[in-house]
C-alpha cells in the first residue's frame, strides 16, 4: 500500500509518516495541495489522507483535483476542527488527534486489505 499524507502541520504529518513506516506502510508527505498534486502526477498512490482545512486549497477541493489525476485514488479526510467539516457521506473522516490503529484499520478497509 502506498499513501500520500497531506497536511500543512509539518510536525504532525512527519510524525504520522514515521508511525506508518514502523507498521510497514509506505507514505509520502506533502505540506500543501500544490505539492500533493505534483507528487500525484509522478507517483501512483492507493490512498490520500487529506487535512480538510489547509491554506490555499482545502482538502475537499484537493480531492477533486487528485481524483482527476488518478480516478482510482481513495481518500481519508482528517481534521482538528470538529463537527461540520465532514466532506461527504461516502468519504472516510477521522478527527485529530488520530489513533494510529484506527487509521491503519481504515487504510486496510478502503484498500480491501483488512
Amino acid at each position: 500500500m502506498k499513501v500520500i499524507l497531506v497536511d500543512d502541520e509539518q510536525k504532525f504529518i512527519n510524525m504520522l509518516e514515521k508511525r506508518l513506516a514502523i507498521r510497514g506502510i509506505q507514505a509520502d508527505v506533502a505540506f500543501s495541495g500544490d505539492e500533493a498534486i505534483n507528487k500525484t502526477q509522478n507517483t501512483s498512490y492507493d490512498v490520500a489522507v487529506l487535512d480538510i482545512k489547509m491554506p490555499g486549497i482545502s482538502g475537499v477541493q484537493l480531492k477533486k483535483k487528485l481524483s482527476a489525476l488518478d480516478p482510482g485514488l481513495k481518500f481519508i479526510f482528517v481534521s482538528g476542527h470538529g463537527a461540520g467539516a465532514d466532506p461527504g457521506e461516502k468519504d472516510l473522516y477521522l478527527s485529530k488527534p488520530l489513533d494510529i490503529d484506527i487509521l491503519i484499520a481504515k487504510l486496510n478497509k478502503i484498500t480491501n486489505i483488512g
